[in-house]
């Protein structure tokens, strides 16, 4: 299995314990082994810094774009909101009034049913 994500599946010790004649013998194979790891090491926390720094990269473009994105919800709702009141503002103006109609539209929907009802019961 392998390690964390960021090491890609190297595991040096876990290859050196496997691999017994790779063991340090000697101080300086030690000072060896001892140096690879920690270019390994370094190595891995550079890849690590960097894959984080993308993604905190990508998180800022993301909230960038989700920012803009809510900004022209907004504007568009503010212009919808102002496109009502012009509207509102023209039918005053044109002498129209909303409950007059209602009542006038309610008033036409009675009497087409009050034809329609003798209608069905002749049927």
């Amino acid at each position: 299995v392998g390690g964390p994500f960021w090491r890609e599946g190297k595991e040096p010790l876990a290859e050196m314990s496997e691999n017994k004649a790779e063991e340090p013998q000697n101080s300086q194979d030690l000072t060896v082994f001892v140096q690879n790891l920690l270019q390994q090491m370094e190595s891995d926390a550079v890849t690590l810094i960097m894959k984080f720094s993308y993604f905190y990269l990508q998180q800022g473009r993301f909230q960038t774009m989700s920012d803009a994105i809510i900004d022209r919800i907004d504007e568009m709702g503010n212009r919808i909101d102002d496109l009502e009141k012009s509207i509102a503002d023209l039918m005053t103006q044109a002498g129209f009034d909303e409950n007059e109609a209602k009542k006038e539209a309610e008033a036409a929907q009675k009497a087409a049913q009050q034809e329609e009802q003798p209608k069905a019961q002749e049927n």
